[in-house]
C-alpha cells in the first residue's frame, strides 16, 4: 500500500517551532504598506500562530 505524503502546500506556508505551536506568516503584508498603519506593519512582520484544532490538522498534514 502507498505511504502517505506530507501536504506540500502546508509545508511551504507552515513552520512547526521548538515548543510545538504551529505558526505562518500573515497575509496582507508583501506590498501596498503606506496605506497601512505602522502598528499594523510591524505586527505583519512577525509569524502568527494557529489556534488549536485548526493547528492539530495542519501538524498531521505535515508530518503524514
Amino acid at each position: 500500500m502507498a505511504k502517505m505524503k506530507r501536504h506540500k502546500g502546508a509545508k511551504k506556508r507552515f513552520k512547526i517551532s521548538a515548543t510545538g505551536k504551529v505558526r505562518y506568516k500573515p497575509s496582507f503584508a508583501g506590498h501596498l504598506m503606506s496605506g497601512k498603519s505602522g502598528n499594523r506593519c510591524r505586527r505583519l512582520r512577525k509569524l502568527a500562530e494557529v489556534p488549536g484544532g485548526t493547528a492539530d490538522r495542519v501538524r498531521l498534514a505535515l508530518t503524514a
